[in-house]
Protein backbone atom coordinates (compact mmCIF):
# COMPACT_ATOMS: atom_id res chain seq x y z
CA UNK A 1 0.00 0.00 0.00
CA UNK A 2 1.46 3.59 -1.26
CA UNK A 3 1.53 6.48 1.34
CA UNK A 4 -0.13 9.21 -0.39
CA UNK A 5 1.82 12.65 0.23
CA UNK A 6 0.42 15.96 0.06
CA UNK A 7 3.47 17.56 -0.95
CA UNK A 8 6.71 15.95 -2.72
CA UNK A 9 8.68 14.92 0.24
CA UNK A 10 11.96 16.00 0.13
CA UNK A 11 14.87 13.18 0.55
CA UNK A 12 16.98 15.85 2.22
CA UNK A 13 14.94 16.45 5.12
CA UNK A 14 15.64 14.49 8.17
CA UNK A 15 13.09 15.41 10.55
CA UNK A 16 9.40 16.70 9.98
CA UNK A 17 7.55 17.17 13.26
CA UNK A 18 3.88 18.09 13.36
CA UNK A 19 1.45 20.20 15.59
CA UNK A 20 -1.90 18.74 15.25
CA UNK A 21 -4.82 20.30 17.88
CA UNK A 22 -8.18 19.57 17.51
CA UNK A 23 -10.71 22.74 17.26
CA UNK A 24 -13.03 22.14 20.47
CA UNK A 25 -11.79 25.61 21.89
CA UNK A 26 -8.85 27.76 22.48
CA UNK A 27 -4.96 27.33 22.02
CA UNK A 28 -4.08 26.21 25.64
CA UNK A 29 -0.98 26.30 27.41
CA UNK A 30 -0.33 22.43 27.22
CA UNK A 31 -0.99 22.92 23.37
CA UNK A 32 1.14 26.15 23.18
CA UNK A 33 4.02 24.33 25.08
CA UNK A 34 3.94 20.88 22.37
CA UNK A 35 3.50 23.37 19.59
CA UNK A 36 6.85 25.31 20.74
CA UNK A 37 8.85 21.17 21.64
CA UNK A 38 7.35 20.28 18.40
CA UNK A 39 8.89 23.56 16.37
CA UNK A 40 11.88 24.10 18.14
CA UNK A 41 13.12 20.65 17.41
CA UNK A 42 12.41 20.79 13.73
CA UNK A 43 13.91 23.97 14.02
CA UNK A 44 17.44 22.37 15.72
CA UNK A 45 17.39 19.77 13.46
CA UNK A 46 16.89 21.92 9.89
CA UNK A 47 13.68 19.96 9.66
CA UNK A 48 9.99 20.81 8.86
CA UNK A 49 7.01 21.91 10.90
CA UNK A 50 3.49 21.02 9.59
CA UNK A 51 0.28 22.20 11.24
CA UNK A 52 -2.78 20.16 11.22
CA UNK A 53 -6.54 20.82 12.74
CA UNK A 54 -7.58 17.17 13.21
CA UNK A 55 -11.20 18.50 13.13
CA UNK A 56 -12.99 14.95 13.08
CA UNK A 57 -15.04 15.54 15.97
CA UNK A 58 -18.02 17.20 14.06
CA UNK A 59 -19.80 18.42 16.86
CA UNK A 60 -17.53 19.91 18.85
CA UNK A 61 -15.26 21.52 16.24
CA UNK A 62 -15.89 25.09 15.17
CA UNK A 63 -14.40 28.06 12.56
CA UNK A 64 -13.78 30.12 15.24
CA UNK A 65 -11.68 27.59 17.23
CA UNK A 66 -9.56 26.74 14.38
CA UNK A 67 -9.23 30.70 14.28
CA UNK A 68 -8.27 31.10 17.75
CA UNK A 69 -5.78 28.22 16.73
CA UNK A 70 -4.18 29.92 13.91
CA UNK A 71 -4.36 33.06 15.84
CA UNK A 72 -2.55 31.64 18.76
CA UNK A 73 0.33 30.16 16.84
CA UNK A 74 1.06 33.29 14.66
CA UNK A 75 0.91 35.73 18.51
CA UNK A 76 4.06 33.27 19.16
CA UNK A 77 5.46 33.33 16.12
CA UNK A 78 5.31 29.89 15.68
CA UNK A 79 4.88 28.86 11.66
CA UNK A 80 5.20 25.79 9.80
CA UNK A 81 6.36 25.01 5.92
CA UNK A 82 3.30 22.89 5.33
CA UNK A 83 -0.49 23.09 6.05
CA UNK A 84 -2.76 24.27 8.33
CA UNK A 85 -3.97 20.66 6.76
CA UNK A 86 -7.85 19.52 7.86
CA UNK A 87 -9.14 16.40 8.38
CA UNK A 88 -12.11 16.71 7.01
CA UNK A 89 -11.02 17.31 3.57
CA UNK A 90 -9.00 14.01 3.67
CA UNK A 91 -12.03 11.58 4.31
CA UNK A 92 -11.86 10.31 0.98
CA UNK A 93 -8.36 9.56 1.83
CA UNK A 94 -9.12 7.83 4.72
CA UNK A 95 -11.59 5.48 3.93
CA UNK A 96 -9.60 4.55 0.62
CA UNK A 97 -7.10 3.00 2.81
CA UNK A 98 -9.73 1.87 5.05
CA UNK A 99 -11.51 -0.05 1.92
CA UNK A 100 -7.97 -1.28 1.02
CA UNK A 101 -7.39 -2.65 4.60
CA UNK A 102 -10.77 -4.75 4.11
CA UNK A 103 -9.14 -6.40 0.98
CA UNK A 104 -6.01 -7.70 2.58
CA UNK A 105 -7.77 -8.76 5.12
CA UNK A 106 -6.29 -5.94 7.94
CA UNK A 107 -9.64 -4.92 8.95
CA UNK A 108 -12.85 -6.82 9.23
CA UNK A 109 -16.77 -5.17 9.62
CA UNK A 110 -18.68 -5.66 12.25
CA UNK A 111 -22.28 -5.80 12.67
CA UNK A 112 -23.16 -6.13 16.47
CA UNK A 113 -25.73 -4.46 17.74
CA UNK A 114 -24.67 -1.90 20.70
CA UNK A 115 -27.24 -4.31 23.14
CA UNK A 116 -24.82 -7.40 22.54
CA UNK A 117 -21.87 -5.39 22.84
CA UNK A 118 -23.04 -4.12 26.28
CA UNK A 119 -23.71 -7.84 27.21
CA UNK A 120 -20.32 -8.74 26.33
CA UNK A 121 -18.83 -5.58 29.16
CA UNK A 122 -20.92 -6.16 31.45
CA UNK A 123 -19.84 -10.18 31.38
CA UNK A 124 -16.40 -9.42 31.18
CA UNK A 125 -16.61 -7.04 33.89
CA UNK A 126 -18.19 -9.69 36.55
CA UNK A 127 -15.57 -12.27 35.40
CA UNK A 128 -12.98 -9.20 36.24
CA UNK A 129 -11.85 -9.19 32.81
CA UNK A 130 -10.28 -6.85 30.68
CA UNK A 131 -12.99 -5.21 28.98
CA UNK A 132 -12.33 -5.90 24.97
CA UNK A 133 -14.58 -6.83 21.94
CA UNK A 134 -14.45 -10.83 20.95
CA UNK A 135 -13.71 -11.20 17.66
CA UNK A 136 -18.13 -12.53 16.75
CA UNK A 137 -17.62 -10.84 13.13
CA UNK A 138 -13.98 -11.60 12.35
CA UNK A 139 -15.20 -14.88 10.70
CA UNK A 140 -18.74 -13.78 9.81
CA UNK A 141 -19.75 -13.72 6.35
CA UNK A 142 -23.28 -13.91 7.09
CA UNK A 143 -24.07 -10.22 6.49
CA UNK A 144 -24.54 -7.78 3.29
CA UNK A 145 -21.82 -4.84 3.29
CA UNK A 146 -24.81 -2.31 3.11
CA UNK A 147 -25.81 -3.87 6.67
CA UNK A 148 -25.02 -1.07 9.03
CA UNK A 149 -21.87 -1.75 10.96
CA UNK A 150 -18.68 -0.84 12.04
CA UNK A 151 -14.77 -1.32 10.42
CA UNK A 152 -12.56 -2.63 12.98
CA UNK A 153 -8.76 -3.42 12.78
CA UNK A 154 -7.30 -6.70 13.23
CA UNK A 155 -4.89 -5.82 16.19
CA UNK A 156 -2.24 -8.70 16.63
CA UNK A 157 -2.97 -10.95 19.74
CA UNK A 158 0.62 -12.46 20.55
CA UNK A 159 3.56 -10.29 21.47
CA UNK A 160 4.16 -6.73 22.66
CA UNK A 161 3.93 -3.06 21.07
CA UNK A 162 7.41 -1.75 21.88
CA UNK A 163 9.07 1.60 21.24
CA UNK A 164 11.77 3.54 22.60
CA UNK A 165 10.16 7.13 24.15
CA UNK A 166 12.40 10.04 23.23
CA UNK A 167 11.17 11.43 26.76
CA UNK A 168 10.36 8.93 28.67
CA UNK A 169 12.61 5.81 27.69
CA UNK A 170 11.21 2.22 27.10
CA UNK A 171 7.65 1.41 27.22
CA UNK A 172 5.95 -1.90 26.39
CA UNK A 173 2.21 -3.11 26.23
CA UNK A 174 1.07 -6.18 25.44
CA UNK A 175 -1.24 -6.99 22.76
CA UNK A 176 -3.41 -9.18 24.58
CA UNK A 177 -4.28 -5.34 26.58
CA UNK A 178 -5.13 -3.86 23.28
CA UNK A 179 -8.77 -4.30 21.26
CA UNK A 180 -9.91 -4.47 17.80
CA UNK A 181 -10.05 -0.68 17.40
CA UNK A 182 -12.80 0.57 15.38
CA UNK A 183 -11.46 2.48 12.58
CA UNK A 184 -14.93 3.33 10.26
CA UNK A 185 -17.95 4.31 12.08
CA UNK A 186 -21.65 3.22 11.39
CA UNK A 187 -21.91 6.50 8.95
CA UNK A 188 -18.76 5.95 7.44
CA UNK A 189 -16.55 8.66 9.00
CA UNK A 190 -13.55 7.34 10.23
CA UNK A 191 -12.03 7.63 13.58
CA UNK A 192 -9.15 9.51 15.28
CA UNK A 193 -6.91 7.35 15.74
CA UNK A 194 -7.15 5.61 12.49
CA UNK A 195 -6.54 9.27 10.61
CA UNK A 196 -4.05 10.29 12.57
CA UNK A 197 -1.60 7.47 11.53
CA UNK A 198 -2.58 8.04 7.92
CA UNK A 199 -1.68 11.57 8.37
CA UNK A 200 1.53 10.85 10.01
CA UNK A 201 2.50 8.91 7.27
CA UNK A 202 0.83 10.59 4.30
CA UNK A 203 3.40 13.68 5.42
CA UNK A 204 6.20 12.09 6.17
CA UNK A 205 6.39 12.87 10.04
CA UNK A 206 9.54 12.16 11.32
CA UNK A 207 8.74 12.48 15.26
CA UNK A 208 5.54 13.15 16.75
CA UNK A 209 5.94 15.21 20.10
CA UNK A 210 2.71 15.19 21.92
CA UNK A 211 1.19 15.14 25.74
CA UNK A 212 1.37 12.05 27.49
CA UNK A 213 -2.27 11.81 27.62
CA UNK A 214 -1.50 10.39 24.05
CA UNK A 215 0.36 6.97 25.12
CA UNK A 216 -2.49 4.83 25.62
CA UNK A 217 -2.88 5.64 21.54
CA UNK A 218 0.74 5.05 20.88
CA UNK A 219 0.43 1.27 20.57
CA UNK A 220 -2.62 1.05 18.62
CA UNK A 221 -1.41 3.68 16.00
CA UNK A 222 2.09 1.50 15.83
CA UNK A 223 0.37 -1.31 15.09
CA UNK A 224 -2.15 -0.06 12.71
CA UNK A 225 1.36 1.24 10.84
CA UNK A 226 3.52 -1.53 10.50
CA UNK A 227 -0.18 -3.11 9.71
CA UNK A 228 0.17 -0.96 6.65
CA UNK A 229 3.68 -0.82 6.40
CA UNK A 230 4.34 2.49 7.07
CA UNK A 231 7.59 3.95 9.00
CA UNK A 232 7.00 4.31 12.86
CA UNK A 233 7.96 7.74 13.89
CA UNK A 234 9.47 8.47 17.06
CA UNK A 235 7.38 9.46 19.78
CA UNK A 236 8.14 11.83 22.66
CA UNK A 237 5.45 12.03 24.88
CA UNK A 238 5.52 15.17 27.33
CA UNK A 239 3.98 15.93 30.75
CA UNK A 240 1.44 18.26 31.74
CA UNK A 241 1.76 20.93 33.43
CA UNK A 242 0.07 21.86 36.77
CA UNK A 243 -1.24 24.75 38.27
CA UNK A 244 0.55 26.79 41.78
CA UNK A 245 -1.73 24.19 43.35
CA UNK A 246 -0.47 21.19 41.74
CA UNK A 247 -3.48 20.43 40.14
CA UNK A 248 -3.84 19.87 36.63
CA UNK A 249 -3.75 23.63 34.86
CA UNK A 250 -7.42 24.65 34.45
CA UNK A 251 -9.43 27.81 34.17
CA UNK A 252 -9.95 28.24 37.77
CA UNK A 253 -5.98 29.04 37.50
CA UNK A 254 -6.68 32.06 36.00
CA UNK A 255 -5.20 32.29 32.08
CA UNK A 256 -5.20 29.31 30.21
CA UNK A 257 -5.44 30.23 26.59
CA UNK A 258 -3.06 31.25 25.03
CA UNK A 259 -4.42 34.56 23.75
CA UNK A 260 -5.79 35.17 27.42
CA UNK A 261 -1.89 36.08 27.89
CA UNK A 262 -1.88 38.82 25.60
CA UNK A 263 -5.07 40.11 26.89
CA UNK A 264 -3.14 40.30 29.77
CA UNK A 265 -0.30 41.74 29.05
CA UNK A 266 2.34 39.55 28.42
CA UNK A 267 4.63 39.73 25.71
CA UNK A 268 4.77 36.43 23.36
CA UNK A 269 8.53 36.38 23.90
CA UNK A 270 7.62 35.96 27.74
CA UNK A 271 5.17 33.40 27.55
CA UNK A 272 7.34 31.35 24.95
CA UNK A 273 10.40 31.74 27.28
CA UNK A 274 8.23 30.90 30.11
CA UNK A 275 6.75 28.09 28.10
CA UNK A 276 10.36 26.37 27.43
CA UNK A 277 11.26 26.23 30.79
CA UNK A 278 7.99 24.47 31.86
CA UNK A 279 9.82 20.73 31.29
CA UNK A 280 13.40 21.51 29.71
CA UNK A 281 16.22 23.44 30.42
CA UNK A 282 19.94 24.38 29.73
CA UNK A 283 22.04 24.08 33.04
CA UNK A 284 20.30 27.27 35.37
CA UNK A 285 19.87 29.57 32.43
CA UNK A 286 16.27 31.22 32.91
CA UNK A 287 16.54 33.59 29.62
CA UNK A 288 16.45 32.31 26.06
CA UNK A 289 16.79 34.11 22.76
CA UNK A 290 14.65 32.37 20.28
CA UNK A 291 17.93 31.49 18.03
CA UNK A 292 19.43 30.15 21.70
CA UNK A 293 16.72 27.88 22.22
CA UNK A 294 16.87 26.60 18.37
CA UNK A 295 20.37 25.76 19.23
CA UNK A 296 20.19 24.30 22.37
CA UNK A 297 16.72 22.76 22.66
CA UNK A 298 16.59 18.59 22.59
CA UNK A 299 13.75 16.22 23.12
CA UNK A 300 16.00 13.98 25.39
CA UNK A 301 16.60 16.83 27.82
CA UNK A 302 12.69 17.22 28.28
CA UNK A 303 11.76 16.11 32.41
CA UNK A 304 9.58 13.49 32.57
CA UNK A 305 8.01 15.05 35.54
CA UNK A 306 4.86 17.58 35.44
CA UNK A 307 5.69 20.91 35.29
CA UNK A 308 3.91 23.76 37.87
CA UNK A 309 2.40 27.27 36.62
CA UNK A 310 4.36 29.95 38.38
CA UNK A 311 2.48 33.31 37.10
CA UNK A 312 5.28 35.37 39.23
CA UNK A 313 8.30 33.96 37.20
CA UNK A 314 5.90 34.47 34.58
CA UNK A 315 5.62 38.27 35.43
CA UNK A 316 9.37 38.90 35.96
CA UNK A 317 10.49 37.28 32.50
CA UNK A 318 7.76 39.56 31.25
CA UNK A 319 9.32 42.56 32.70
CA UNK A 320 12.67 41.52 31.48
CA UNK A 321 11.38 41.91 28.06
CA UNK A 322 9.64 44.77 28.19
CA UNK A 323 13.12 46.33 29.67
CA UNK A 324 15.43 44.58 27.39
CA UNK A 325 13.62 44.17 23.38
CA UNK A 326 13.38 47.15 21.17
CA UNK A 327 11.07 49.76 22.45
CA UNK A 328 9.90 50.28 19.34
CA UNK A 329 8.94 46.73 18.97
CA UNK A 330 7.20 46.28 22.77
CA UNK A 331 5.17 49.91 21.64
CA UNK A 332 3.34 47.65 19.03
CA UNK A 333 2.65 45.31 21.41
CA UNK A 334 1.48 48.04 23.93
CA UNK A 335 -0.64 49.80 21.23
CA UNK A 336 -3.36 46.77 21.79
CA UNK A 337 -3.96 47.41 25.26
CA UNK A 338 -4.64 51.32 24.54
CA UNK A 339 -7.25 50.18 21.93
CA UNK A 340 -8.73 47.86 24.64
CA UNK A 341 -8.72 50.10 27.34
CA UNK A 342 -10.23 52.98 25.14
CA UNK A 343 -7.73 55.06 25.40
CA UNK A 344 -6.86 57.43 22.53
CA UNK A 345 -3.24 58.02 21.93
CA UNK A 346 -3.38 60.38 19.09
CA UNK A 347 -1.80 63.34 21.60
CA UNK A 348 0.96 62.51 23.81
CA UNK A 349 4.41 61.34 23.60
CA UNK A 350 5.62 58.02 20.96
CA UNK A 351 4.31 54.76 22.70
CA UNK A 352 8.35 53.91 22.22
CA UNK A 353 8.70 56.65 24.76
CA UNK A 354 6.43 55.31 26.92
CA UNK A 355 7.96 51.71 27.60
CA UNK A 356 11.42 53.53 27.82
CA UNK A 357 9.64 55.34 30.89
CA UNK A 358 7.38 52.42 32.55
CA UNK A 359 9.50 49.22 31.92
CA UNK A 360 10.71 49.53 35.44
CA UNK A 361 7.58 50.04 37.12
CA UNK A 362 5.22 47.71 35.66
CA UNK A 363 5.14 43.76 35.38
CA UNK A 364 2.42 43.62 32.00
CA UNK A 365 1.45 45.87 29.15
CA UNK A 366 -2.35 46.04 30.75
CA UNK A 367 -0.97 47.69 33.59
CA UNK A 368 1.64 50.02 31.52
CA UNK A 369 -1.25 51.26 29.56
CA UNK A 370 -3.49 52.30 32.44
CA UNK A 371 -0.85 53.30 34.33
CA UNK A 372 0.29 56.00 31.27
CA UNK A 373 -3.35 57.07 30.63
CA UNK A 374 -1.97 60.97 32.36
CA UNK A 375 0.32 61.24 29.30
CA UNK A 376 -3.14 61.18 26.49
CA UNK A 377 -5.81 62.33 28.78
CA UNK A 378 -6.76 64.78 31.05
CA UNK A 379 -9.09 63.93 34.15
CA UNK A 380 -11.11 65.43 36.82
CA UNK A 381 -10.27 64.02 40.31
CA UNK A 382 -6.90 62.98 42.07
CA UNK A 383 -6.01 59.86 44.34
CA UNK A 384 -7.69 60.20 47.49
CA UNK A 385 -4.65 58.94 49.05
CA UNK A 386 -2.40 61.39 47.45
CA UNK A 387 -4.97 64.53 48.32
CA UNK A 388 -4.84 63.81 51.79
CA UNK A 389 -0.67 63.11 52.19
CA UNK A 390 0.40 65.97 49.11
CA UNK A 391 -2.70 68.42 48.94
CA UNK A 392 -2.62 70.25 52.21
CA UNK A 393 -2.94 74.39 51.99
CA UNK A 394 0.98 74.31 51.83
CA UNK A 395 1.10 73.10 48.70
CA UNK A 396 -0.29 75.77 46.85
CA UNK A 397 2.90 78.35 47.13
CA UNK A 398 5.49 75.55 45.71
CA UNK A 399 2.90 75.21 42.91
CA UNK A 400 2.08 78.20 42.47
CA UNK A 401 5.94 79.22 42.21
CA UNK A 402 6.82 76.27 40.17
CA UNK A 403 4.11 76.85 37.86
CA UNK A 404 5.42 80.36 36.81
CA UNK A 405 9.52 79.09 36.73
CA UNK A 406 7.77 76.52 34.10
CA UNK A 407 6.06 79.29 31.84
CA UNK A 408 9.15 81.32 31.92
CA UNK A 409 11.06 78.54 30.61
CA UNK A 410 12.57 79.12 26.88
CA UNK A 411 13.33 75.73 26.40
CA UNK A 412 10.60 72.50 27.17
CA UNK A 413 12.94 69.98 28.04
CA UNK A 414 14.55 67.68 30.90
CA UNK A 415 17.33 70.27 31.74
CA UNK A 416 15.06 73.20 31.84
CA UNK A 417 12.33 71.53 33.81
CA UNK A 418 14.38 69.62 36.44
CA UNK A 419 16.16 73.28 37.08
CA UNK A 420 12.58 74.96 37.36
CA UNK A 421 12.09 72.43 40.16
CA UNK A 422 15.29 72.65 42.12
CA UNK A 423 15.04 76.68 41.54
CA UNK A 424 11.67 76.50 43.64
CA UNK A 425 13.14 74.40 46.27
CA UNK A 426 15.59 76.47 46.92
CA UNK A 427 13.89 79.78 46.83
CA UNK A 428 11.18 78.21 49.35
CA UNK A 429 13.70 76.64 51.54
CA UNK A 430 11.69 73.22 50.94
CA UNK A 431 12.97 69.83 50.29
CA UNK A 432 12.49 69.00 46.34
CA UNK A 433 10.13 66.59 48.01
CA UNK A 434 7.58 69.28 49.09
CA UNK A 435 7.72 70.70 45.29
CA UNK A 436 8.24 67.36 43.36
CA UNK A 437 5.39 65.03 45.37
CA UNK A 438 2.63 68.35 44.98
CA UNK A 439 3.32 68.89 41.37
CA UNK A 440 3.28 64.84 40.68
CA UNK A 441 0.07 64.78 41.94
CA UNK A 442 -1.38 68.02 40.20
CA UNK A 443 0.35 66.71 36.65
CA UNK A 444 -0.65 62.91 36.78
CA UNK A 445 -3.37 62.74 39.28
CA UNK A 446 -1.77 60.15 41.78
CA UNK A 447 1.16 59.98 43.34
CA UNK A 448 3.44 57.31 41.44
CA UNK A 449 5.11 58.33 37.67
CA UNK A 450 8.66 58.45 36.39
CA UNK A 451 10.77 61.27 37.14
CA UNK A 452 9.47 64.88 36.75
CA UNK A 453 11.44 66.24 34.39
CA UNK A 454 10.39 63.16 32.68
CA UNK A 455 7.65 63.28 33.22
CA UNK A 456 6.41 67.13 32.64
CA UNK A 457 8.28 66.84 29.28
CA UNK A 458 5.98 63.52 28.17
CA UNK A 459 3.13 65.48 29.07
CA UNK A 460 3.73 68.81 27.54
CA UNK A 461 4.05 72.33 28.30
CA UNK A 462 0.69 73.22 27.77
CA UNK A 463 -1.29 70.48 29.04
CA UNK A 464 1.33 70.80 32.26
CA UNK A 465 0.52 74.46 33.22
CA UNK A 466 -3.24 73.54 32.40
CA UNK A 467 -3.00 70.55 34.98
CA UNK A 468 -1.06 72.49 38.03
CA UNK A 469 -3.45 75.50 37.91
CA UNK A 470 -6.14 72.93 38.16
CA UNK A 471 -4.50 71.74 41.17
CA UNK A 472 -4.03 74.63 42.79
CA UNK A 473 -7.86 75.91 42.23
CA UNK A 474 -8.96 72.14 43.60
CA UNK A 475 -6.56 72.72 46.85
CA UNK A 476 -7.82 76.14 47.56
CA UNK A 477 -11.48 75.03 47.20
CA UNK A 478 -10.92 71.88 49.10
CA UNK A 479 -9.47 74.05 52.15
CA UNK A 480 -11.35 77.15 51.80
Amino acid sequence: MKSESLFPLDPNVKVRTRFAPSPTGYLHVGGARTALYSWLYAKHNQGEFVLRIEDTDLERSTPQATQAILEGMAWLNLSWEHGPYYQTKRFERYNQVIDQMLEQGLAYRCYCSKERLEELRHSQEQHKQKPRYDRHCLNDHSHSPDEPHVVRFKNPTEGSVVFEDAVRGRIEISNGELDDLIIRRTDGSPTYNFCVVVDDWDMGITHVVRGEDHINNTPRQINILQALGAPIPTYAHVSMILGDDGQKLSKRHGAVSVMQYRDDGYLPEALVNYLVRLGWGHGDQEIFSREEMIALFDLHSVSKSASAFNTEKLQWLNQHYMKTLDPAYVAQHLAWHYQAQGIDTTNGPALADIVTMLAERCKTLKEMAAASRYFFEDFDTFDESAVKKHFKSAAVAPLEKVKEKLTALEHWDLHGTHQAIEQTAAELGVGMGKVGMPLRVAVTGASQSPSMDVTLVAIGRTRTLARIQNAIDFIRAKNA
